[in-house]
Formats: structure tokens, C-alpha cells, sequence
């Protein structure tokens, strides 16, 4: 069973910094693609950040610049920095791990980011 825990959000003011963390575990195929998604309310999920485990990344135009992808393979873990947070960037974050055509998703964690 595969399980994704995610941990580093929390209220911020704008212009400040967080870094998320999912740590993966389980039989977890090699070949994989990890991710954020964010999903502010009243608004659908969207993709913020992937990588694949050849460590190719892919952002979403609202937060390239300022957010950063990054992982450790070798955990099975992802991390997502996010600077110059904007008020806009409030949102619960979930993980995602996709690989052998499924996905699985963390339980999410809540960034606020106050003006």
C-alpha cells in the first residue's frame, strides 16, 4: 500500500517563504512522476509542480519564477519551495505520486498567505 505524507504549510505573509515535503512510502515502482496540486476553495484542483524521477519539471505559469520543485529519490520524496508567496497562493497542497497509470494523493496541507 502506497501512503504520501505531506508536511511545511502554515500561515505566511506575503512576499514570504514555505517549503512543502511528501514523503512516499510502500511499493513504490521506479519510474514515477511526483507532484503538487493546490486547490483553494470554490476553485478545482490544479497542478502547481511535477517531476519526473529523470528530474524533469514542469510548472504551472502562475508560479513559475517563484516556486521551485525539487526531489530526493532516494526517499521517495518531493519538496515544493515556494517564494514571494502571494495572497493568491492560499490554498490546501496535495501530493500526488503517479506511476504504473495510477495515482496517489496525500491528505493535503493548508498554506495561507496573509496581504
Amino acid at each position: 500500500q502506497v501512503q504520501l505524507v505531506e508536511s511545511g504549510g502554515g500561515l505566511v505573509q506575503a512576499g514570504g517563504s514555505l517549503r512543502l515535503s511528501c514523503a512516499a512510502s510502500g511499493s513504490i515502482f521506479s519510474s514515477n512522476v511526483m507532484g503538487w496540486y493546490r486547490q483553494a476553495p470554490g476553485k478545482q484542483r490544479e497542478l502547481v509542480a511535477s517531476i519526473s524521477s529523470a528530474e524533469v519539471t514542469n510548472y504551472a505559469d502562475s508560479v513559475k519564477g517563484r516556486f521551485t520543485i525539487s526531489r530526493d529519490s532516494a526517499k521517495n520524496t518531493v519538496y515544493l519551495q515556494m517564494n514571494s508567496l502571494k495572497p493568491e497562493d492560499t490554498a490546501v497542497y496535495y501530493c500526488k505520486l503517479n506511476f504504473l497509470w495510477r495515482n496517489y494523493w496525500g491528505q493535503g496541507t493548508q498554506v495561507t498567505v496573509s496581504s
